[in-house]
Parts: C-alpha cells; structure tokens; sequence
C-alpha cells in the first residue's frame, strides 16, 4: 500500500477540523450543564444544612448576614451572641463538615470548587469592585434578605420598638415550594444591576434582593439564567426573577409578593 499523498493528508487534516470545530460547541454546552448541576447540588447542600439547623435550634433558620462583616464595631463580644448573630456561611458550613466562613483567613477565603461558591463563578477585574473581593472573599450564593424583613420575624412582644435580630420560624412559611431561599448571585459588576447601573458591592453580601439574581447558566444557544433554592428544599432554573411590572428602581420587592415573602 502506497504512503498517503499531500494531498490526502490535508484532506484529512482539514476534515479533522471541520469535524472539532462542530464538536467545540457541543463541548462546550456540555462544560456549561456540568457546572450547573455541580451548582445546584450545593445548593441541595446547602438546603439540608438549613433544615439540620432548625432541628437544633426551635424550628428556626439563622440569619441572612453577620453583623461581623459590616461592621466589627457592633459585633457581639460573647460566644453565645456570636452563634445568634452570625450568618448563614458561618452557623450552616459546620454541619455540612465545613469550616464556618470567618474561620478562613483573610485572602483565603473559599472560592470557586468549595461549596460556597457556585462552579461557573468567577470574579471580574479588580478595578470594578468597591472592596478588597480576593482579600474579603465574595459570595456566589445569597440568602433571600426579604425572609428577615417580615413583622413576624421581627417583633418583639416584650419589648415593643426594639430592634432585635430576626429568626425565620420555618412552620410558619406559607408556600415554601413558591418562597426563595438562596439564589444565584451575580458577580460582574458591570452586570448589575440588571445591566443598566454599575454594582461595584457585586458578591460582597451573602443576603442579597432580586436585583442581585445572576443569569449565569445556559439553557439553550441563546438563553441564560440561574439557579434558585425554594424553602421546601427543591432546586429549580429560572431566566429571571425580576416581574415584568417591578419598576426599575425597586430594590425591595412588594410587601405582597409570594416568592419572596414568607408570611
């Protein structure tokens, strides 16, 4: 049998090309629905860290954010105060077989492949952040900041008019396959919010509202969105949770709304 021609060879190779520049698309695709399922199965984590909590502690979930990280001047000073008002990436991660967020290192802070973080995050350049992100560690995932806002959260029969932290009394919830818990968040700055202002805060607070939401998985050539926990535990897809009617200077959703609202 005769040696291949020159010509033949750069048939062959030419047809090679052809074939992996059609195979580059499908690959990527599949890349893109591997990172979504590793992201919702951290948020499936994340949502039975939740439910082990209010086993231990009244039927309740922990806060949407620590005092310790907005501002040290008003963190508690006790051990027990400390377990009431840190946030959920600190009281949650211990039972899931984790370090609690605060007890990483400044610069050390999780990211992308820990279960903090979603697979398809990444940071954008530097210089569009408000805050030190690599230093301070940013947040892929938030925690629905509205479940904290509700009367039933926050009233304090023995003292009226006091402020005092919110726990989420989970039998209460009314719909928790309709409410959000955590939800994707976004991390581009320039993306937000909603594409029409800069967020230069982007990741910086694991509770977050709508405007927040990140449209960063694939479903199809041509649409995007993100990944959503429910409070009954389920995982779901959505391209968007900002409602057609909000108008563009919302930043808390109405009082009324059912998915972000629990009582």
């Amino acid at each position: 049998m005769g040696a291949f021609t020159l010509v033949e060879l750069l048939v062959v190779v030419a047809l090679m090309g052809v074939l992996v520049g059609l195979m580059l698309p499908t690959l990527g695709r599949a890349r893109q629905a591997a990172r979504q399922v590793v992201c919702q199965a951290h948020l499936r984590s994340w949502g039975l860290g939740f439910s082990a909590y209010a086993v231990e502690n009244g039927d309740c979930w922990p806060h949407t954010d620590g005092l310790d990280r907005q501002d040290a001047s008003v963190a508690p000073r006790t051990p027990a105060d400390r377990a009431d008002y840190y946030g959920w990436v600190d009281v949650l991660a211990p039972l899931m077989g984790e370090r609690a967020w605060r007890d990483y290192p400044l610069g050390e802070r999780p990211g992308p492949g820990s279960v903090f973080q979603c697979a398809a995050a990444r940071l954008g350049p530097t210089e569009l952040y408000g805050y030190d992100a690599k230093r301070l560690g940013w947040f892929s995932y938030a925690m629905n900041s509205c479940l904290e806002l509700d009367e039933n959260c926050w009233r304090n029969e023995e003292e009226p008019g006091r402020v005092m932290p919110s726990f989420l009394k989970v039998s209460l919830i009314r719909g928790p396959e309709q409410v959000i818990l955590l939800f994707d968040q976004l991390l581009d700055p320039r993306l937000g919010y909603d594409g029409k202002a800069m967020n230069r805060s982007a990741g910086r607070h694991c509770g977050s509202y709508p405007k927040a939401f990140s449209a960063r998985h694939g479903r199809g050539p041509d649409e995007r969105g993100g990944s959503i926990l429910h409070c009954d535990g389920h995982v779901d897809w959505a391209a968007s949770v900002w409602k057609p009617d909000w108008p563009v200077d919302l930043e808390v959703p109405p009082r009324s709304d059912r998915e972000w609202f629990p009582y």
